[in-house]
């Protein structure tokens, strides 16, 4: 039996590091009929027979470009890809009673709306504390039995960012979730508040996103593809507020900080955002009220002002396309209308 072959592809998105991986091979000229379950087990490093078995059935394993199943007998030059999910590093999480508003549950999957200062998942300087420690509470509280204990994440949003976020009640539904979340087909849409007038009512913006060579904490935009990962998002105006704008971000992909450096590649950083230089004015006049109004604003949303508004997607088990909306939480809410208020008593102020 031939047991050569070429990886042509392994990649691991940057948003969801360890969530979703992503594999392609090319069968040799000299391939022997091989079960796509074994040939799998035998070029990929730590990954178990049962891990394979569950990405076959949820349709991740693809030969030219087409699903099959695990006894599937992998052929000459056949093209082999498989999106694998993992669960979160192995950490201890433990129950913790943190308020969780949860919008829709099944035996599958929910749905929360995420508030801000709250950790997704933890990690160093955050070991607990998490929306995996709240999860873990109400799994105990309702009686339900999860295998790991706290569910299965499929996406994340940062600390600070509010509003919907998806969570898999077992590995089966995190693996076909991760797949729509991996072909981009999972609908995203984000409100933010930006700064400065955006000249057009509308746009793309596309520049690869990896880690910041100066700074790691933060991410950079390297438009000419020589470092990062492609990332797309497409923003439209909502509303106008002469200094500031009020913007949708529809997401094609899904990298880390993806809309918040975005938005500063394109000189509008995101308001009251430290990281990304939002936090000071950017925009404006230099009168002492201005200054004191944008003050004041900072105070009213000590965060970056980003909300993750909509989410649609299929779900796993009645592939039924499911949709959901949350509402702008009260920050963003009462600083936009400080914003709306601002630029009615003041309308020579955007000229000043």
């Amino acid at each position: 039996m031939a047991d050569n072959f070429t990886l042509i592809d392994q990649d691991q998105t940057d948003d969801n590091s360890e969530l979703y991986e992503h594999f392609r091979f090319v069968a040799d000229k000299g391939q022997a009929l091989l079960r796509v379950d074994k040939f799998l087990l035998n070029r990929i490093e730590n990954v178990s027979r049962n891990k394979i078995q569950q990405t076959a059935k949820a349709g991740n394993i693809f030969v030219n470009n087409n699903p099959v199943k695990q006894n599937y007998k992998v052929k000459p030059e056949d093209v082999v890809t498989v999106v694998f999910s993992y669960p979160p590093r192995e950490i201890e999480i433990f129950p913790q009673p943190i308020p969780l508003n949860i919008i829709y549950e099944d035996d599958d999957l929910l749905i929360l709306n995420k508030q801000a200062d709250l950790v997704v998942h933890p990690g160093h300087g955050n070991y607990d504390g998490t929306m995996l420690n709240a999860l873990a509470n109400h799994f105990v509280q309702t009686g339900q039995h999860i295998e790991n204990g706290y569910g299965y994440l499929v996406h994340r949003i940062d600390k600070d960012t509010t509003g919907l976020l998806l969570v898999a009640k077992n590995e089966l539904a995190q693996t076909i979730l991760a797949r729509q979340f991996f072909e981009h087909s999972i609908e995203r849409r984000y409100q933010a508040l930006a700064w400065g007038d955006f000249k057009e009512d509308e746009g793309t913006i596309v520049g690869h996103i990896g880690r910041s060579l100066k700074d790691r904490k933060v991410m950079s935009v390297f438009e000419d593809g020589s470092y990062g990962k492609d990332a797309i998002t497409h923003y439209k105006v909502l509303e106008r507020f002469g200094y500031v704008t009020l913007v949708e971000c529809k997401l094609e992909t899904g990298r880390t900080h993806q809309i918040r450096a975005h938005m500063k590649h394109i000189n509008h950083p995101l308001f009251n955002d430290a990281w990304y230089g939002g936090n000071v004015i950017l925009k404006g006049t230099t009168f002492t009220k201005y200054k004191q109004f944008i003050d004041n604003c900072f105070k009213e949303i000590p965060r970056h002002a980003l909300h993750a508004k909509s989410l649609g997607f299929v779900h796993p088990t009645t592939r039924k396309k499911m949709h959901f909306e949350s509402e702008l939480p009260s920050d963003l809410l009462a600083v936009t209308e400080k914003w709306r208020n601002y630029i009615k008593t003041r309308p020579d102020s955007i000229n000043g």
